[in-house]
């Protein structure tokens, strides 16, 4: 059945709804009249009360899961609440500071940074938090080496999309620190732009040719630091999912079937992250409810979802949520949209 427009709700019909929304989202229980007449600070009877939930009920905003029971909403009126009366809440300002903190505590592969937003979220949400991880292949800006001991250095990998990672690699034998910059600098001048693939090929073919471009000691530090990058991108998972046991924390005896098919989806992930791959296309948060996606019709799961930039302000990821419909979406909302511009702001 199609939900009836917000328009053609009288204001009394508008108000009873919201007060049954916000109620069973914050409970999880189907709400009465009599609870609604004590709440909604009505001037009404219950009786009245419940004519305007019939109503409701009939334009397929709500449901009765029992006879004599109260009324909850359908995926059809959370819709309609998410989009024309619920008032979102900005993201506290202790909720601002974990969600900076934990984004921002070291500087090492970015999917730290991915890792700790989807912990987060679960952590903040209750739910599962998730992030969709760029799938692209890294394009060079350049490479920087800082020595740490005789033995050791610091690469300093820069992708011209923005992204910084730090990894340690050992010295060969013979380095000098004009060989670290000849290093540095060979790949800004020689290398940037290319794919680790590409470039790679192009040392491969300045080593075939024999040309002096690099000493010995200088050719198998760039050599190393591609080589531990290029590791690292054929490892990256597709999607990183944290927090799954706290959907089974969360839900009531009812509900543990659903929960244990969600966490059956969840291990889908080239599923989800097509899920998530929709919610790259918009500029703003997307809320899936229910069975608006097919992949979670079954377990009646909503995802909040909210597109991460890279340098170039082009969309590269996704980072969201993914839990039962009786959300806290005014809340969840701009959290997980907070969590996305924070991701931006890093790998701007």
């Amino acid at each position: 059945m199609a939900s009836q427009p917000i328009t053609e709700l009288s204001d009394r019909a508008r108000e009873v709804f919201r007060v049954v929304v916000e109620s069973y989202l914050g409970t999880g229980v189907p709400v009465g009249s009599r609870t609604i007449s004590k709440v909604g600070g009505f001037n009404l009877s219950p009786a009245s009360i419940r004519n305007v939930m019939q109503d409701l009920e009939e334009a397929g905003l709500l449901s009765a899961p029992h006879i004599s029971a109260g009324r909850m909403p359908t995926e059809q009126g959370l819709r309609l609440f998410v989009d024309a009366i619920m008032q979102a809440a900005e993201p506290s300002a202790e909720e601002r500071r974990m969600i900076e903190r934990q984004l921002g505590r070291d500087g090492g592969p970015i999917e730290n940074a991915l890792s700790a937003a989807s912990a987060a979220l679960s952590d903040l949400s209750a739910c599962a938090g998730v992030v969709m991880v760029p799938r692209r292949e890294p394009r060079l800006r350049q490479i920087g080496f800082v020595p740490l001991s005789r033995e050791q250095a610091l690469a300093v990998l820069v992708g011209q999309d923005g992204s910084v990672e730090n990894r340690v690699i050992d010295l060969p034998p013979g380095v000098s620190p004009s060989s670290l910059i000849e290093a540095a600098n060979f790949v800004s001048d020689q290398l940037a732009g290319m794919t680790l693939g590409e470039a790679r090929a192009r040392l491969q073919a300045e080593i075939g040719a024999g040309r002096r471009a690099l000493d010995a000691a200088s050719r198998e530090l760039v050599e190393r630091g591609l080589a531990i990058w290029s590791e690292d991108g054929d490892r990256r998972p597709v999607l990183i999912v944290r927090g799954q046991s706290h959907l089974i924390d969360a839900a009531a005896a009812a509900d543990l079937e659903r929960v244990r098919q969600l966490l059956g989806e969840l291990e889908e992930a080239q599923e989800i992250a097509r899920v998530l791959d929709s919610a790259a296309e918009g500029a703003a948060t997307k809320i899936f409810i229910g069975s608006e996606n097919k992949l979670f019709a079954l377990s009646g799961s909503s995802v909040i979802a909210s597109p991460y930039r890279g340098a170039d302000g082009r969309v590269v990821g996704v980072v969201g949520v993914i839990g039962p419909t009786r959300l806290n979406y005014a809340r969840v909302v701009p959290m997980v949209d907070f969590t996305a511009q924070t991701l931006s702001r890093l790998m701007g």
